[in-house]
């Protein structure tokens, strides 16, 4: 049931993955939108937007916006050659003296006359304005005055695009005569996100069944002595399938100006607003504004009022002032229809491969998730700085590291249950370091069965029950304790463990590309406790036999009792050999292939050739003397060079030649007297019994 460990593995993060997809295409519970938001705010505060622009907006903010005030500074300004006024707060007006004529009693003829002549509130305001170009403010959500306005909205595309504008249910205008002399008419109401932060400028408000353009798209229509607002339609937007057709841009003389699907600019704030603001002592003590405010647009507003912006606190008038520069120039910021698919596609993308690395461990899905943000902030950084684009990091990041959390955990503890289970199905059978590399990665436990190449060790005890069973047993577990932790320590694989013996295997289930020398050095530092064990009273005899060769590993067993070992004929080869240690007197044996792939550190002497399987060749057996400083000693290489004599003479039957070499060879320190024995004793078997011309050196009448 792989597929269903592959499952658990991937469904927690694989829904978190989809849970980021989710939201980042829709802006589920406005995480993505809020994210995003405090991302692109910590970039306008490091990289602000340079100023001044090339059209000049001055700000100034008068403690009170009554009707002479006003006329006092429009005059002033009209004089310095100002642009445009725009006018950010309702003006402070008296009460209509035709609305107090109406409220006079029936025999008040005189006073009523007298009312009829004063002029209405706001008349010569409207004097002022006639002189230049202004713009009045309507507060929208209040009721009052209808509006006139001065312009229409049309769109480009196929289907409306202002059914998500920002709505009201009411409007309050300036008086009448006002509008009348007004350059435009237009809403004066910032739209602050959901944290109370004034991040863009809508281009157009809806009350009923009217549009309103904001001030700083009036302003720029004025700018333009254009009679339209043009806004061009997203309805080519693959995502406008899920929040409606909105709009993509507002048309201007620099080109489009991207919004969002409501008509909402995204405003690049002036790290220093500093050079807007004037001063309504210095402007009205007549001190030298005219290079300054020469064809500049003024803003104008109500001091002491402020509102939350990416920088920090600033007031309506500021803001307003910001937008019409923003607008002027086009040097808004834009986030493309493009960026949540991007967004979506690249924690897809990095989510996935975060999700199938954790089949491998941890490192390689860490790293593709650092990157992967890495990767995401940097380009999120380099947009915003060379174009002005809005690609939100933040929450694919978000996402991303939620995945490999998730993904983690699971696998942490996956790990702990295969570990858990390694260690019963095991115990001591396998290295610590293979039992926690399985356990990371219980993938390279087959036990469904691979063919594999080992080297298997055979080990036997031979010896007579004591009659103290108690004192038997307990020396015999200590003996095979022993030799099992030399065996363990070298990285072999326990196969199976009794009172006669046990047998072990390297290379499997891990890889383990110098496993004839683990096996050789296990068997070397086993060497000792043979020794001290043929000294036990009674004896205990330990035989081992070594042999590589390719084989089958995996789950062998039945009735649910399942164990991981090998089967081939290199399994039966080292118990063969293992059986034949008594009769050559010499307690580690090695097949020829294992002794050609560790010769270079170990010291072997040829014992024999012995018959291989069936439709195989014969078989060289070697004994396993010690190690390298044996290798390299003179007495060892003596009887090295004697072996390879006597047994070339064998294989030739030169039986006469053999024989005397033996018989030099006895006189050596080291020589295995009893090995020699038998040899003589072949010797004279084939004296007796030539073996004939095509014999392959097997002595098979003993063998078999």
């Amino acid at each position: 049931m792989t597929w269903l460990r592959s499952v658990s593995l991937w469904l927690t993060p694989g829904l978190l993955l989809a849970a980021g997809l989710l939201v980042i295409l829709s802006d589920g519970f406005g995480i993505q939108s809020g994210l995003s938001n405090r991302l692109f705010d910590a970039y306008q505060r490091h990289a602000a937007r340079p100023g001044p622009p090339a059209m000049p907006v001055r700000v100034l903010e008068l403690p009170a916006l009554d009707e002479d005030r006003l006329v006092e500074i429009t005059r002033i300004l009209s004089g310095l050659g100002v642009r445009m006024l725009v006018v950010t707060a309702p003006m402070q007006t008296g009460a209509s003296p035709q609305s107090l004529a109406a409220k006079l009693p029936p025999d008040s003829d005189v006073a009523r006359a007298a009312l009829a002549k004063l002029p209405e509130p706001g008349h010569d305001l409207a004097a002022a304005i006639a002189e230049t170009r202004a713009i009045l403010p309507l507060s929208l959500g209040v009721a009052g005055r209808s509006p006139h306005l001065k312009t229409r909205f049309v769109y480009r595309g196929t289907r409306n695009p202002f059914g998500l504008v920002p709505g009201f249910d009411a409007a309050a205008a300036p008086p009448s005569l006002l509008q009348t002399n007004a350059a435009g008419v237009a809403a004066a109401n910032l739209a602050a996100d959901q944290d109370g932060v004034v991040r863009r400028m809508p281009v157009a408000y809806r009350v009923g069944d009217m549009l309103v353009p904001s001030l700083a798209a009036e302003a720029l229509r004025v700018l333009d002595s254009k009679p339209d607002i043009t806004v061009i339609s997203d309805e080519r937007d693959p995502l406008s399938f899920l929040s409606g057709v909105g709009i993509s841009a507002l048309e201007t003389a620099n080109g489009p100006l991207p919004t969002d699907g409501q008509g909402q600019v995204r405003l690049r704030y002036a790290g220093d607003a500093s050079y807007r603001l004037l001063e309504p002592r210095a402007l009205i003590a007549g001190i030298d504004h005219g290079k300054a405010l020469k064809d500049a647009i003024v803003v104008i507003g109500l001091k002491g009022n402020v509102v939350k912006t990416p920088l920090g606190a600033a007031s309506p008038a500021s803001v307003i002032g910001e937008a019409i520069e923003d607008f002027a120039g086009n040097s808004v910021l834009a986030r493309p229809g493009w960026a949540p698919l991007a967004e979506a596609f690249l924690l897809a993308a990095l989510g996935t491969a975060t999700i199938l690395l954790l089949r491998f461990g941890l490192g390689w899905p860490a790293a593709v998730m650092m990157a992967g943000a890495t990767l995401l902030a940097l380009g999120s950084w380099y947009l915003y700085v060379a174009r002005g684009l809005l690609l939100d990091a933040a929450t694919p990041a978000l996402f991303l590291v939620l995945v490999f959390t998730a993904g983690a955990a699971v696998w942490l503890y996956r790990v702990h249950l295969t570990r858990t289970g390694l260690r019963m199905a095991f115990a001591d059978r396998l290295p610590h370091s293979v039992l926690e590399t399985l356990a990371r990665r219980p993938q390279l436990l087959k036990p469904e069965g691979e063919w594999r190449t080992v080297t298997y060790m055979a080990c036997g005890l031979t010896t007579e029950p004591d009659k103290d069973a108690a004192a038997f047993t307990s020396r015999i577990q200590t003996l095979l304790a022993r030799l099992i932790d030399q065996v363990v320590a070298h990285g072999g694989t326990i196969e199976r463990a009794g009172g006669d013996g046990f047998s072990a295997f390297w290379n499997a289930p891990l890889d383990d590309v110098d496993h004839e020398l683990h096996a050789c050095e296990a068997a070397n530092a086993l060497a000792l406790a043979v020794a001290e064990a043929a000294r036990y009273e009674p004896p205990v005899l330990i035989s081992v036999g070594i042999a590589t060769g390719a084989v089958v590993a995996g789950g062998f067993g039945g009735h649910g009792h399942l164990s991981y070992g090998v089967q081939g004929e290199a399994i039966a080869l080292a118990e063969k050999i293992r059986g034949l240690a008594r009769l050559y007197h010499a307690p580690l044996i090695v097949a020829e292939q294992t002794r050609r792939l560790a010769e270079r550190n170990f010291a072997f002497l040829e014992i024999d050739t012995i018959a291989g399987a069936s439709n195989h060749s014969p078989i060289t057996v070697y004994g396993l003397i010690g190690g390298v400083m044996v290798r390299a000693s003179p007495k060892f290489r003596a009887l090295a060079v004697f072996h390879n004599h006597i047994f070339q003479a064998i294989r030739k039957q030169n039986w006469r030649v053999a024989r005397d070499l033996i018989a030099q060879c006895r006189r050596l320190s080291g020589a295995n007297q009893a090995l020699y024995d038998l040899h003589l004793a072949r010797i004279a078997h084939y004296e007796r019994n030539p073996p004939g011309e095509n014999w392959d050196g097997a002595f098979r009448p003993v063998l078999e």
